[in-house]
């Protein structure tokens, strides 16, 4: 499943991490163990008691008032997850990242009649699977979608960069810092270079030339990636 991208009114990009089709399946099969669960609970307590048929028949719509409104009220009062979805780390939120109001909520719930009972879930598989959005109808209906809250690592988030086999380093002061604070560098600098912000740049890299106690003839650029590429080497090749 692909994640997507939104701009929001303040011009804040947010990535989405769309939960995957497996995940939400898992997520649905914990909440239907749960409804069971209770189910059975109910049905023994009620096969202890005497209870008369009219009683029986009030206690029954009673219990099964939650087994009703399940989904419905878990994502409302839960900040969008049912324990299923808590338990793979999912979330129903709004296509900008946000809070659904509680009209979001109940209109992805009653079209969970037409996605899931109705066609055993066909139509939500089929729909999730073409959208790209993890959408099925409801969540289309809704402008929401489900999402995956697990942390996903890429490779600017580690400190590791390709460096070519005939790589010569210059600075061997790079040394001094630590993994950590290499990756603080290297955050810095890639979110600095897309926001075009030259004088974040200027200044980490007479920062850093201080540390190593070296004056570097290069623009800061290409100093501040020279010593990233550099400690890659040394750490490397220790």
């Amino acid at each position: 499943m692909n994640n997507f991208q939104i701009e929001t009114a303040q011009n804040v990009n947010i990535v989405q991490n769309v939960a995957g089709i497996g995940e939400r399946i898992l997520a649905y099969l914990i909440d239907s163990l749960i409804i069971v669960a209770y189910v059975f609970i109910i049905i023994i307590i009620m096969s202890i008691g005497d209870i008369g048929d009219d009683l029986s028949f009030i206690i029954a719509m009673t219990v099964g008032l939650p087994i009703f409104l399940y989904h419905l009220l878990w994502e409302m009062f839960w900040n969008g997850r049912s324990p299923g979805k808590a338990v793979m780390k999912l979330r129903v939120v709004k296509l900008d990242g946000s809070r659904p109001a509680f009209s979001g909520y109940l209109l992805r719930w009653l079209l969970r009649i037409i996605d899931i009972s109705l066609t055993s879930g066909a139509l939500a598989l089929v729909t999730v699977l073409l959208n790209g959005k993890g959408q099925r109808i409801g969540d289309l209906a809704a402008k929401t979608t489900v999402i995956s809250e697990k942390i996903k690592i890429s490779f600017n988030q580690t400190i590791l960069v390709d460096i070519p086999l005939d790589y010569k380093p210059k600075y061997p002061q790079v040394t001094v810092f630590t993994d950590l604070e290499i990756q603080t560098i290297k955050n810095l600098f890639i979110q600095a270079k897309v926001n075009g912000n030259h004088n974040v740049v200027l200044k980490l890299s007479e920062k850093v030339a201080k540390v190593m106690e070296i004056t570097f003839e290069e623009t800061p650029i290409l100093f501040i990636d020279k010593v990233i590429k550099d400690y890659n080497f040394y750490t490397q090749n220790i």
